[in-house]
């Protein structure tokens, strides 16, 4: 790999050399590094682009990383990534996309994520994305995820846009067994003119089963944001969304929330805030010597955190 694409995979995996414990590397729509474990093998699909990942039930203590480059302009890559989580096992994923465009093509990644947790399963997902290049084509990202959890699984599920994607269409859908839970914690940063669209659905199938969809986002100069959520409580569960975000500059930001109970035992909540920097942050933090721009910018980084 050469040092654009070493650097791509700090930011957006925080992979320094040779990561621990089992990985996947796809580098400009191909193959660059697998590793397996005892517990954890990776199969390339024979049918599509993109791999299978098996964890034993079981497994304890172990990660597997599979982020994707891309330095190659013009370059639209799509893959289809299963992750088949045996009963019992606790595990994290390390996920994420750097895109590096320097012409005047867009450059694009879709990913197709789809995880099967097995019973008392549980799982830390974590993805970034992130673009950047001295070029003038767009760079975009479509990542949609699929999520199947079995009576007392887990599933946290952290994504970060760090910045740099000029369009992205985040798409999640869910169904939840018994007993089980699902937290999602989004963070979008928008400028110039990039738009980001989010969507959350997800079925409360399960007795006493959980979610809990937490989005925190900034939009500046003419960027466009949309977040949708629809959570529907189809058995005795709670469910909670929440739309935090700061507009700057002549941003726009939407909100649609849509929760649906049809059970009487279902209860779902759902909060929305959108809203500028309250000015007395800014003067606190300008009176400890900080000029506007750096005071804005502590303000969005403890937001994002």
């Amino acid at each position: 790999m050469d040092k654009i694409q070493e650097s791509l995979l700090e930011k957006v995996a925080d992979i320094h050399g040779t990561p621990l414990g089992a990985y996947n590397i796809r580098a400009n729509g191909a193959a660059a590094g697998r590793a397996t474990t005892a517990n954890i093998n990776i199969v390339t699909k024979e049918d599509k682009p993109g791999i299978d990942i098996f964890i034993a039930p079981g497994t304890k203590n172990e990660s597997v990383h599979i982020p994707v480059v891309i330095s190659e302009t013009g370059l639209h890559d799509m893959v289809y990534n299963d992750f088949f989580i045996g009963e019992g096992a606790d595990v994290v994923i390390v996920a994420g996309c750097g895109i590096h465009n320097a012409g005047s093509d867009e450059t694009a990644h879709d990913g197709i994520h789809s995880f099967h947790v097995g019973r008392g399963a549980k799982v830390r997902y974590i993805e970034k994305h992130y673009g950047e290049g001295e070029g003038t084509g767009d760079v975009v990202m479509n990542p949609t995820t699929v999520v199947e959890l079995e009576d007392d699984a887990y599933l946290e599920m952290e994504t970060t846009q760090i910045r740099g994607i000029n369009s992205t269409e985040r798409k999640t859908r869910a169904k939840i067994g018994d007993r089980s839970t699902l937290i999602i914690k989004e963070k979008v940063m928008t400028a110039g003119t990039q738009h980001s669209y989010s969507d959350f659905d997800v079925d409360l199938d399960g007795e006493d089963c959980s979610c809990n969809v937490i989005s925190r986002s900034v939009a500046k100069d003419s960027s466009h944001q949309l977040l949708k959520t629809n959570v529907k409580g189809n058995a005795k569960c709670h469910g909670h969304t929440e739309c935090d975000a700061i507009i700057m500059d002549n941003a726009t930001v939407s909100a649609i929330p849509q929760i649906i109970a049809s059970n009487v035992d279902a209860s779902l909540i759902h909060e929305a805030a959108i809203g500028k920097i309250a000015g007395e942050q800014l003067m606190k933090l300008m009176t400890l010597g900080l000029t506007e721009k750096e005071a804005e910018e502590q303000i969005i980084s403890g937001f994002l955190k």
